[in-house]
């Protein structure tokens, strides 16, 4: 259905027509109108219980308006095209049909009532009026019109084959005024038929089923997983469907959806998008510019070589409506037919960037078109394997959902897909790489052991925790999924498993394995002759400070993996497993200071685990003891503010204005100076004073020039020791009890 404006109508008997049609005008018109007649073989009938509606010949109706010619051209040619007739095509003004409250027609065909009529247009006028839908039938497909309008000033036509057989449903409220013609071919022949299709329909069926036999009898081969056809028409995201389809489009995507259901493939419509970025060129006309006139910048680039390309299918639809529940698919070279399809393409969108520094001109371009995609149903999950787990963790969501909701029974069709889905997603999870991380959000692991948990599918829970986790794909947010997942597990295969998952994912994820240690003793509560000592070594190898556990990072980098929770969560686990373990991992720390620093590690995860147990393991208290000497050790130091000016002078620059600030520094009875030279020297001094620690607070004096940097002595190294002291004391109260 189109919208256009709006002719002007004059009707004898009636007179000039307002539009939109108003209610006495509507009863005038029928009252000189004469009931519609229908046509049953070569006889003309009047009967309302089959057709009751009103018409007025051509004779006594007078359609002007200034531009109504060039609307009815317009109008005529978008029918033509829609219904694939390229020749040209005559418009024959028929009739005018008024239709009232209760007005019908019956299903039926129109008669062909001119040499080389092929189809009717119906152009319905700006009326009110509710109800009326038009149904169009043909070889068991069937489609309905609304040829209503929300605005009541404009107007809808639309047209349909002479053959097809048509139905008008009850007015239910109002008035209809429609302008019917007849469309004619100039051309001599057999008049264009609403087409079968029937041959070509065959012949894709066969091509399909030869494609996805095929792939059934080898999952790796050259065949494409998807075939995508471009379409002629552009369509937006927003009119994206099925029964949106224009022309020719509509027509091949009948052919396609009646062959892809023989052939058991799905057929989906989709658009696909081509983003492109790469080296711009400056055009000649920009270098004949630099002589003359300047141009747009538009017209001073030209794309070139292209860098980096995607291809995306996305705002899938289906032929029935249904909501789909897929992502953006990528599509690869092989997929598009023909292969050439999209090499003409006009982009929808260019821009192009002007050199800076060291990158040179640039551009991106977009590519939108609508596409009609196919796959082979049975190959559905290696096509959303295509596009990774942003597709596949969502589409398996939905499916184990739908499990559930009919009744979660093992086994059955939508079980056995998500159980078939998860294999391909495990077999192509994406490899990480080696070096350490300590992530303390969830990964996608999550999700994916969280779903194949509600599906209690036991066999893949274990390929996953095998195949995925323990490969090293293992962040401390997936222990809660984790712990879910080698819950539903037997014990014979617990300690197995985690052994293979410490074990492989200690050196990059220490913390992960150290929490999901402690948190797995829990299970000897279900399963008494579990045993998780074989787990539990693993972890001691790999232990931070380490060099012969393979991965070697700066000190720095240890002490950041090694935090005070990691160390609650290691000694925990290990002491509720083994005592020797953790007697092993305590040596282990207290041997490297360097690494396992008392104040910002051992100190801070005594203080926990001081509350979290009231009979602490031996390792525990060999820390406490160590952590006890460090403490009282330093609070036997004497603590008194300084007693003059002089602070602290040991500086690692030896230059002149380092030279300077050391004399200050050393001074007894100075608290200020004012350094003045150039900003450079100013930094260089600030920078000296910030890496030392100086006892020194820094402003800049802006009077006079050159500006001058104010330096004042504080107690802040006093202030550090004092507040340090404070803290001592409370931790060696904690401590010595």
């Amino acid at each position: 259905m189109e919208v256009l404006g709006m002719p002007s109508l004059e009707v004898d008997g009636a007179g000039q027509v307002a539009l939109p049609l108003l209610p006495v005008q509507a009863r005038q018109l029928i009252a000189c109108a004469e009931p519609a007649p229908y046509g049953r073989g070569e006889t003309t009938i009047i009967d309302q219980d089959v057709r009751r509606t009103w018409q007025i010949g051509p004779d006594r109706v007078r359609i002007g308006g200034r531009r109504w010619a060039e609307t009815l051209a317009t109008i005529v040619a978008r029918a033509a095209e829609g219904l694939g007739v390229s020749e040209p095509v005559d418009a024959e003004f028929y009739k005018l049909l008024v239709y009232d409250e209760g007005s019908f027609f019956v299903g039926h065909r129109d008669t062909e009532k001119a040499p080389g009529m092929f189809a009717t247009l119906l152009i319905v006028l700006p009326s009110r009026f509710a109800g009326g839908t038009l149904i169009i039938r043909h070889r068991g497909r069937e489609i309905q019109l609304d040829l209503h309008s929300d605005d009541p000033a404009e107007a809808a036509f639309t047209a349909f084959y002479a053959d097809c057989v048509h139905e008008v449903l009850p007015i239910t409220q109002g008035y209809r005024l429609t302008l019917v013609y007849n469309l004619l071919r100039r051309g001599k022949g057999r008049p264009p038929r609403a087409p079968s299709y029937v041959s070509e329909q065959a012949r894709l069926t066969t091509l399909l089923q030869g494609w996805r036999a095929a792939k059934q009898a080898a999952d790796e081969d050259d065949l494409p997983e998807k075939l995508i056809y471009l379409l002629e028409h552009a369509y937006t995201p927003a009119e994206l469907g099925f029964d949106a389809l224009k022309g020719a489009d509509a027509a091949r995507a009948g052919v396609l959806s009646a062959a892809a259901r023989e052939a058991q493939c799905d057929l989906h419509l989709a658009l696909l998008t081509i983003e492109e970025s790469g080296i711009a060129e400056y055009s000649e006309r920009y270098e004949r510019s630099r002589r003359g006139r300047w141009v747009d910048d538009a017209e001073a680039f030209e794309a070139g070589e292209v860098d980096d390309r995607s291809v995306i299918l996305s705002d899938w639809q289906r032929p029935d409506g249904a909501a789909v529940v897929l992502g953006p698919i990528p599509v690869e070279r092989d997929e598009l037919a023909p292969p050439d399809a999209g090499e003409d393409l006009a982009p929808d969108e260019e821009h192009f960037h002007e050199a800076t520094g060291n990158e040179g001109a640039s551009f991106e371009r977009t590519y939108r078109r609508a596409a009609l995609v196919l796959w082979p149903s049975a190959r559905i999950f290696a096509v959303l394997n295509q596009a990774g787990l942003a597709v596949t963790l969502p589409y398996l969501d939905d499916l184990v959902g739908r499990w559930e909701a009919v009744g979660a029974e093992q086994e059955t069709p939508l079980w056995c897909a998500a159980h078939e889905l998860t294999g391909r997603m495990v077999a192509q999870w994406p490899k990480q790489s080696w070096y350490p991380r300590e992530s303390e959000g969830p990964s996608e692991v999550t999700r994916l052991l969280t779903l194949l948990t509600r599906l209690r599918d036991t066999a893949m829970i274990e390929r996953g925790l095998r195949d995925i986790v323990a490969t090293g794909h293992h962040e401390k947010g997936d222990n809660d999924a984790i712990i879910g997942g080698l819950a539903c597990l037997p014990a014979e295969r617990l300690s197995a498993l985690l052994e293979q998952i410490i074990a492989g994912t200690a050196a990059t994820a220490f913390a992960a394995c150290a929490d999901l240690l402690a948190r797995v003793t829990t299970f000897r509560q279900q399963h008494p002759e579990l045993r998780l000592v074989d787990a539990a070594r693993p972890i001691l190898a790999k232990l931070p400070g380490d060099p012969a556990h393979g991965v070697k990072p700066e000190p720095w980098q240890d002490q950041a993996r090694m935090r005070p929770g990691v160390v609650v969560d290691l000694l925990s686990g290990l002491a509720a497993i083994d005592a020797t373990l953790a007697e092993r991992a305590a040596d282990h720390i207290l041997a490297r200071p360097q690494h396992y620093a008392p104040d910002s590690i051992l100190i801070p995860a005594l203080r926990r685990l001081t509350t979290l147990t009231t009979s602490p393991s031996q390792a525990i208290e060999r820390l406490r003891a160590a952590c006890l000497a460090h403490l009282r050790a330093r609070t036997a130091e004497p603590l008194a503010p300084p007693p003059d000016w002089r602070r602290a002078s040991k500086l690692s620059c030896r230059c002149s204005r380092c030279a300077d600030l050391a004399r200050f520094l050393d001074n007894t009875e100075s608290r200020t100076w004012i350094f003045k030279a150039a900003e450079a020297d100013r930094a260089h001094l600030q920078g000296t004073i910030k890496q030392a620690r100086c006892d020194v607070d820094t402003t800049t004096d802006k009077r006079g020039r050159p500006y001058g940097l104010m330096c004042v002595k504080n107690q802040a190294s006093y202030d550090r020791r004092a507040k340090q002291r404070e803290q001592d004391l409370a931790d060696l109260m904690l401590l010595e009890r």
